[in-house]
């Protein structure tokens, strides 16, 4: 690699409140209008139930809960963004899905040690670009019950 190449990293942009999230686009299968959600019982709070996506079952979070952010009422925009990592599919429940941005890999930074935020845990990192910053998320540790 040259010194006119960089490393790319591309990643969908969503939104909750007022801040925006990234998710490498290689884990993304699609994006979805929010569409009827069955309850499963004895399931975390976080865990809104599943959707059958085209004759898939697809478990769905809803990140706006997981992360302790009071959860939204605007449902014209709000999306699911079906990833998968590790032969498992699933989807996230978003207040939008902005765009499909490639991002400078020397531009992401290790998250920032901030004492009480619930979301801290679920950060890979950041990227600064421009006048945005996008906060990275680690889609292991979201999915991983335990945390």
């Amino acid at each position: 690699m040259n010194a006119v190449e960089q490393e790319i990293l591309k990643v969908i942009v969503f939104q909750l409140g007022d801040k925006e999230y990234a998710i490498p686009l290689s884990n993304v299968q699609g994006i979805e209008k929010l569409m009827h959600i069955t309850r499963v019982p004895k399931t975390a709070k976080y865990v809104k139930g599943v959707i059958n996506l085209r004759g898939v079952v697809t478990p769905i979070i809803d990140l706006r809960e997981r992360f302790g952010i009071p959860v939204s009422d605007n449902e014209e925009t709000t999306r699911i963004i079906i990833i998968t990592t590790d032969e498992m599919e699933v989807g996230f429940v978003v207040d939008s899905a902005n765009d499909v941005i490639d991002i400078p890999v020397s531009s992401i930074e290790q998250q920032p040690e901030v004492v009480g935020s619930n979301e801290v845990d679920f950060i890979s990192g950041v990227a600064k670009l421009e006048n945005r910053l996008l906060i990275l998320l680690h889609l292991d540790k979201v999915l991983n019950p335990a945390d």
